[in-house]
């Protein structure tokens, strides 16, 4: 099973797909001076250019499948029009998917007809007698 390098968020004013595959993830390392590593760390330890959002949420629309004039509106509108840290999660999601891929789904399928285990208390799976004997209740 491979890992994908897509990730859908709420973002914005709706729901989108950002992807950074090769040729965003090497267009990115030309617009920050940064390989993508560094970058993803530089986002994470506040050491972030502005940029550095701008351009990842940008790249990440257009590998998502958005055309280029649109993404860039966008992020006009929602990123570079507002102050960076409402946007910087969101760069380092995109970003961190790009680079190390969004979590693999569960291998194997669970069968509808099998049942869990059932679990026992300790006290049911001791071998010893029960220290008191169950009392009787009044009616």
């Amino acid at each position: 099973m491979s890992r994908s390098a897509e990730v859908t968020l709420d973002w914005a004013d709706g729901t989108y797909l950002f992807a950074l595959k090769w040729g965003q993830i090497e267009e990115l390392q030309e617009k920050t001076d940064a390989g993508p590593y560094f970058l993803l760390g530089r986002l994470h330890d506040g050491s972030w250019r502005v940029g550095d959002i701008e351009h990842t949420i940008r790249l990440g629309l257009i590998g998502g499948g958005m055309e280029p004039i649109k993404a860039l509106g966008l992020v006009r509108r929602y990123v570079t029009a507002r102050p960076p840290m409402e946007s910087l999660s969101t760069a380092q999601v995109i970003l961190g998917v790009g680079v190390m891929g969004a979590p693999d789904e569960p291998v194997g399928k669970k069968d509808a007809g099998a049942e869990k285990p059932k679990r026992r208390s300790r006290a049911a799976k001791s071998a010893s007698p029960a220290s008191t004997e169950p009392g009787k209740l009044s009616g």
